[in-house]
C-alpha cells in the first residue's frame, strides 16, 4: 500500500464518526507510567489523544505522532479545551519515515496495529533511538485477536505477539536496554453484541541504561 493509500485509509477511519475512541488513557499505560517523573515524551499513533493528554496533564511535554490529520485535529482541540495546548505538539505523517527532531525521556506506543501492513517493529526500533539514556520505551499491544474475531480479522492479527516475543522482535541491545516490565494482562471489555469478554494485552516497558544504539 502506498503512503497516500495509507493516509486515505486512516483518514476514512477517523471520518466514520465524530469520535472513534473514548478519550480516556489506556489503563495499562497509566498503571505502568504513573510513577515516572515528568519529562519529554513522544506518543506514537496518538490518534485522538487519550494517552498524550493524560501525560500532558501530569506535566509531560508531549509530541504526538499520527498519520491522520483528522485525529490530530481532535487531539489539538481537546488540548485547547483542557488548557494543555502549551504541552502538546503534533506531527502528521507516516511513522516509518517521518523525521524525528528531538531526543526524549519517553516513547509510548499503545496498540500500534493496523489492518493494513505497516513496518511496526522497524518503527518502534527507529523511535527507540530517540530515547535519552535513563529514559523509557513503553509498548502496549494486542497479544491475541479478540474472542469475536472473524477469520479475516485473524489474518490481520498474524503479527500480534506476547510481551516476551515483543522484546525479542525489538531486539534492542541488552548492553543498552533493560526490560522493566514484560507482562501479559487480561482486560475486561464488551463484545460487539454487548456481552462481557476478556482480551489479552502485551505490556512492555524498557529502560535505556546506556548511550549506545
Amino acid at each position: 500500500m502506498s503512503d497516500n493509500e495509507l493516509v486515505d485509509h486512516w483518514q476514512a477511519r477517523y471520518g466514520e464518526k465524530d469520535r472513534v475512541w473514548s478519550g480516556a488513557p489506556n489503563a495499562s499505560l497509566v498503571s505502568v507510567l504513573e510513577h515516572l517523573p515528568a519529562g519529554t515524551a513522544i506518543d506514537l499513533g496518538a490518534g485522538e489523544g487519550g494517552d498524550a493528554l493524560w501525560l500532558a496533564e501530569r506535566g509531560w511535554q508531549v509530541t504526538a505522532y499520527d498519520i491522520s490529520t483528522t485525529a490530530l485535529s481532535r487531539l489539538q482541540q481537546a488540548a485547547v479545551d483542557r488548557n494543555l495546548a502549551d504541552r502538546i505538539s503534533t506531527v502528521a505523517g507516516d511513522l516509518a519515515d517521518t523525521s524525528i527532531d528531538t531526543q526524549v525521556d519517553l516513547v509510548t506506543a499503545s496498540f500500534l496495529h493496523s489492518t493494513v501492513q505497516i513496518p511496526r517493529t522497524r518503527i518502534l526500533r527507529r523511535f527507540a533511538e530517540a530515547v535519552n539514556p535513563g529514559g523509557h520505551l513503553f509498548v502496549l499491544g494486542h497479544a491475541t485477536p479478540p474472542p469475536w474475531a472473524s477469520p479475516e480479522m485473524h489474518q490481520h492479527a498474524a503479527h500480534l505477539v506476547g510481551p516476551h516475543e515483543e522484546v525479542e522482535q525489538l531486539d534492542l541491545d541488552p548492553a543498552v536496554w533493560s526490560v522493566e516490565v514484560a507482562d501479559l494482562r487480561q482486560r475486561d471489555v464488551t463484545d460487539p453484541d454487548g456481552n462481557p469478554a476478556t482480551i489479552d494485552d502485551s505490556v512492555v516497558l524498557m529502560r535505556r541504561t546506556g548511550g549506545g544504539s
